[in-house]
């Protein structure tokens, strides 16, 4: 009997999930990558003994990561070496406060009691209605194929709505417990990070909050660049095939169905094929206009979330005052969330993110070096020039002056940005996003786009765009679905 083959288009940890799982289910499965390592966004740069990871930063939600290393008899601790950070992150905030979230919710308590009155109180029932929020979508939502309406609004999610809390905002639900300003901040930030704002994201993103101080923020030593290393190595122990190299070009169709996967010189033909380059990318130009699942109008009436400004900085002495994870914080914040989604523009102060996984691991940076990461937010279809990467590396560089009290212009020896036309050229990211969809209520679940082309039966989608969405254990879980979804209809 003839071997079914499967194309999956893009490396990163959508696709290398999706090629893993299809090819233990008797798939015989080929990866095509644009670039020349897997990873997708997860890439890693190696310049001068600083190893940096290009993407994601977070090691968030072990147990997913531990759900699917299990569908193939192994563990993360197989592959990964784990830490659990502690604190897990600093919190700088612009008037000059600084906070430390600690791995011990204990101190956390103490500390949310000395912010409000009955912070501790308040945190325990906070986070009380985040683990469960988080339960009911791992055991109800987060796993599930979404189609249909119906599919969404069942009875479970109107029984238990008020509590799951879809159709409030998260930042009018945060004020339902907490009035400082600092707590608050604490509780929305990572909003951000799944392309959102706390006034514009469905409150059951405050299951966040659960995985933030419950399950713990943990790092992989050598960076996430490892977990890229684990999926890919995975997927080769399935007999995967990656050519790397090889960017598809058009999706070739007869007959209604998707036949192969066109790259220069050479096409590639398969019975059934999975994208998880960008969707929107797909969709536009690697289909006829009648084989599209969403159109042009479709793409551009999205709310598309951030794109952002990647600082990745090698400084020949150690930076005192940063802990491995840092977010710097405006006191008035609103300012910089509506220049990425009111009205986008460039702003004048922005919230940033600062990584420094040297405090951690002496792996990733020459000894008595240290290897700092930057993340600016800024909106998507930005025009993005080589003055404005400058302005914004001024201000990274005065702010890092005032966090650390050190002078650190002199010991800058490595320097890269990367920003709009870098996630373009690199990733063929819609309007240069860094994340894709943003989460909003009307682009959750059965509102983002399908994991099956409406057209074509056999060509399937996985990664940030579909549900359920943004962050690497959302496609890790996503290419989960796709897989079942393949089963199903194949």
């Amino acid at each position: 009997m003839q071997e079914n083959k499967a194309i999956v288009v893009g490396s990163g940890f959508g696709g290398m999930a999706a090629a893993s799982i299809l090819a233990k289910n008797g798939y015989a499965v080929t990866v095509l990558e644009k670039n020349d390592m897997p990873g997708g966004r997860a890439q890693v740069w190696k310049k001068d003994g600083y190893i940096f990871d290009m993407g994601p930063s977070w090691y968030l939600m072990p147990d997913v990561f531990e759900r699917y290393f299990a569908l193939f008899g192994k563990k993360p601790e197989d592959f990964l070496k784990l830490e659990r950070l502690d604190p897990h992150y600093r919190v700088f905030y612009s008037g000059g406060k600084i906070l430390d979230i600690s791995a011990v919710l204990d101190e956390n308590m103490k500390l949310f009691d000395e912010l409000e009155k009955d912070g501790a109180k308040k945190l325990r029932e906070y986070l009380d209605n985040s683990k469960y929020q988080y339960e009911i979508a791992m055991e109800k939502f987060l796993y599930k194929d979404y189609k249909y309406l119906t599919d969404f609004f069942n009875w479970k999610l109107i029984i238990d709505g008020s509590k799951f809390h879809v159709f409030s905002k998260l930042d009018s639900y945060v004020s339902r417990y907490f009035e400082s300003p600092e707590i608050k901040k604490i509780l929305e930030y990572n909003i951000v990070f799944l392309g959102g704002a706390p006034k514009n994201s469905p409150a059951l993103y405050s299951l966040m909050t659960h995985v933030d101080f419950n399950l713990g923020v943990w790092y992989p030593k050598g960076g996430l660049g490892q977990l890229v290393n684990a999926f890919y190595e995975l997927a080769q122990s399935q007999g995967v095939e990656f050519i790397f190299n090889h960017e598809v070009t058009r999706i070739k169709v007869e007959n209604d169905r998707a036949v192969a996967a066109v790259t220069d010189p050479v096409e590639f033909q398969a019975d059934v094929f999975v994208m998880n380059a960008d969707h929107a990318y797909v969709d536009l130009n690697l289909l006829d206009r009648k084989h599209r699942s969403y159109s042009e109008k479709y793409w551009d009436q999205r709310k598309i979330a951030p794109s952002a400004i990647l600082m990745f900085l090698g400084f020949n002495k150690r930076l005192p005052n940063l802990k491995h994870h840092n977010l710097y914080l405006l006191d008035d914040w609103d300012v910089h969330f509506e220049t990425l989604f009111n009205k986008p523009g460039w702003p004048d102060e922005p919230c940033i993110y600062i990584c420094c996984p040297s405090k951690t691991d002496s792996s990733v940076a020459p000894e008595g070096h240290e290897n700092i990461f930057i993340l600016v937010p800024v909106a998507s279809d930005l025009d993005d020039t080589d003055v404005i990467r400058e302005k914004y590396f001024k201000w990274v560089i005065d702010l890092l002056q005032r966090l650390t009290g050190e002078a650190v212009t002199k010991n800058l020896v490595v320097k890269r940005i990367f920003s709009h036309r870098d996630f373009k050229s690199n990733y063929n990211a819609y309007k240069g996003t860094a994340l894709g969809l943003a989460h909003t209520l009307r682009q959750t679940a059965v509102f983002r786009p399908q994991h099956q082309n409406k057209k074509l039966r056999n060509l399937f989608y996985t990664g940030h765009y579909n549900h359920p969405g943004i962050g690497v254990p959302m496609v890790t879980i996503s290419s989960q679905i796709v897989a079942d979804v393949i089963k199903r209809e194949m």
